[in-house]
């Protein structure tokens, strides 16, 4: 009786631990390398500070749509059902964007290619375009950066150099859709009068905070910097910019996610070659913790989103 105890009770630790091991949370980072030619890079992480690639740092899905046919800037999110969507930048130069999905982050859909600006004639871009899932009103929201000379005269034409003429002057831009195949018409999602890009999006409580990229150029004074605009709803309207949460460096790519009780801001330092991290409890004072991350040699713009451990373990059997 004794040693059928002793089993049972092995049998019960044993399926236990493995219980927790699959319901463990990670934390993942897609990000691109390079120019994005090569496609999807995946790193894992446990605390937020540690990040491993994946696949030996290889790509994990190769870029089909686009002229170029890049695949920059990322971005996933996973659906109530499991799935993973995926959006991205497909070029410097044209008017649509990238989008997959996948089960497992190993298999993948047929790579789309969606002519979100296609009715613009003069616009020259879509960078960045992010996912979000408004619960509220069960759709999907998909938003990113165009310029379209002319649209907004009093801040066209910035550029480091700031010749007249040239350069950018963008907008956030969005639509909605319910499946990916059917979408809303392109309608403006932030605009306060300055040169934005590299907007994000999370819930927090009943509040929406949008975390944005001040793009503002010569020949203005140039920001490069992050700040955050609030709403009640996920399709705003959006408030006024905040003043600048990053430093004294040019950051872009926010990306954010509540790890234990704090929030993790991930950026890029393009121009120092870095990735930044600040860490915040209240979403008022943010903490530079960069020093303490750690993540791949060459790491790009990308999106930090959560999944289970079974779902890591699988992808590191898969490669």
């Amino acid at each position: 009786m004794k040693k059928i105890i002793t089993i049972l009770i092995l049998i019960s630790t044993i399926g236990l631990m493995q219980c927790s091991r699959a319901s463990k949370d990670v934390y993942l980072f897609s990000y691109f390398t390079g120019n994005g030619e090569d496609g999807l890079h995946l790193a894992y992480s446990y605390d937020g500070f540690k990040w491993t690639a994946l696949n030996n740092g290889q790509s994990l899905l190769t870029p089909a749509v686009g002229n170029d046919k890049l695949m920059r800037d990322p971005c996933i999110l996973t659906d109530t059902d499991g799935t993973f969507h995926m959006v991205w930048t497909v070029s410097w130069h044209e008017k649509g964007i990238g989008y997959a999905n996948s089960k497992d982050l190993i298999n993948w859909s047929e790579q789309k290619y969606i002519p979100v600006m296609e009715h613009e004639p003069d616009a020259k871009n879509c960078w960045a375009p992010e996912i979000f899932y408004d619960d509220l009103k069960e759709q999907f929201l998909i938003f990113w950066a165009t310029t379209i000379p002319g649209r907004f005269p009093e801040t066209d034409y910035q550029s480091n150099e700031g010749v007249k003429g040239q350069g950018n002057n963008h907008r956030m831009y969005y639509v909605t859709t319910k499946d990916f195949n059917e979408f809303s018409e392109t309608k403006i999602f932030y605009d306060k009068g300055f040169n934005v890009i590299d907007a994000t999006l999370i819930k927090r409580g009943d509040d929406y905070i949008m975390f944005l990229k001040d793009e503002t150029n010569k020949p203005f004074t140039p920001q490069k910097n992050i700040r955050t605009a609030t709403s009640t709803l996920a399709e705003g309207p959006y408030s006024e910019a905040s003043e600048p949460i990053t430093g004294n460096y040019w950051a872009e790519g926010p990306s954010v996610i509540k790890i234990q009780d704090s929030w993790f801001l991930y950026i890029d330092k393009y121009r120092l070659r870095e990735y930044g991290l600040l860490v915040s409890d209240d979403f008022i004072n943010w903490v530079d913790k960069s020093d303490r991350l750690e993540y791949p040699q060459g790491m790009r713009h990308g999106t930090v989103f959560k999944v289970s451990e079974t779902i890591l373990q699988n992808l590191i059997s898969a490669l």
